[in-house]
């Protein structure tokens, strides 16, 4: 990867009763700007290795609502994530960027464009949570409070960065991820704990295991996804199962779904591929946009 760039201080867009906060990185060129959004439990920052990459380009990472600084309550329904980072955009101005999503932030994103025709011209979708139609028909809620999400049992709190490095460094999933990644995750992922000792996790369990609870709370996605008229790439990684962290929740005929829709299929990847290998997310990233 390249050289480290550093970020901007963070600014902070009101939007739907929180201060969504994104962090900004300049740029030393012309490139069109890459707005990037995160998978469920992180923040924007897990992008700057990728953002490294093009230096050409002002990128900009958001802390979906309830992660990283963007302070909230749990989610109940997907479609807020997607109207804060609508709001985000108008108020930045930003029009015809590149978008580049993860997990829920590739979901999200897709919607946005679906929203708001003309603020992406190009996505790339890793792995975005978008299952296939039978997963949002009506049926028992996937998790209640009498069973929770495990993400509920979370270790929330944390003697400091380094104590959670530590902790995590050998443990599923995380020792599948590139080290600066991980380091990243790990440093921007706390805030001063409430109890003014020491630090605890920005995106609280509750507010992740609450995420994953409402995951079917979009259920005009695919028909959102048929009306965005730009291109997009779709990049799947290995499916095994459903409650398995690693495993691809991908609809694999989204991409036809999708009027320029793209599909690249790569086994040899985890869900976690812009986290395992960000030289290759990058990759393909420039590939797909021509940088």
């Amino acid at each position: 990867m390249s050289t480290l760039r550093p970020a901007s201080p963070t600014r902070f867009y009101p939007t739907g009763g929180i201060d969504l906060a994104v962090h900004e990185w300049a740029s030393d060129g012309s490139g069109v700007p890459l707005v990037f959004a995160h998978a469920t439990g992180f923040h924007g920052r897990v992008w700057g290795a990728i953002v490294d990459a093009f230096p050409a380009h002002p990128a900009y990472g958001i802390d979906l609502r309830g992660h990283g600084l963007s302070r909230a309550a749990p989610i109940d329904d997907w479609r807020i994530v997607a109207r804060d980072v609508a709001d985000f955009l108008a108020q930045a101005g930003l029009e015809g960027v590149v978008g580049i999503g993860h997990s829920m932030g590739a979901h999200t994103l897709l919607q946005v464009a679906a929203d708001n025709p003309g603020r992406f011209a190009r996505l790339v979708l890793f792995d975005p949570v978008i299952l296939a139609p039978e997963f949002y028909a009506p049926g028992d809620a996937l998790y209640t409070a009498d069973n929770p999400h495990p993400a509920i049992r979370r270790k929330r709190d944390f003697a400091s960065a380094e104590a959670m490095i530590e902790r995590f460094a050998s443990r599923d999933p995380y020792d599948l991820f590139d080290r600066r990644v991980f380091e990243d995750y790990c440093r921007y992922g706390l805030v001063p704990a409430a109890s003014g000792e020491g630090m605890e996790l920005a995106c609280a369990p509750e507010v992740e295991a609450s995420v994953y609870a409402s995951s079917r709370s979009n259920g005009a996605i695919l028909e959102a996804a048929k009306s965005v008229d730009i291109p997009v790439l779709v990049v799947r990684a290995l499916h095994t199962t459903l409650n398995d962290f690693k495993s691809s929740p991908t609809w694999p005929e989204l991409a036809h779904v999708l009027p320029q829709g793209t599909d690249l299929y790569r086994p040899d990847m985890t869900h976690f591929h812009p986290f395992q290998d960000p030289a290759d997310a990058a990759r393909i990233i420039g590939e797909f946009i021509g940088a």
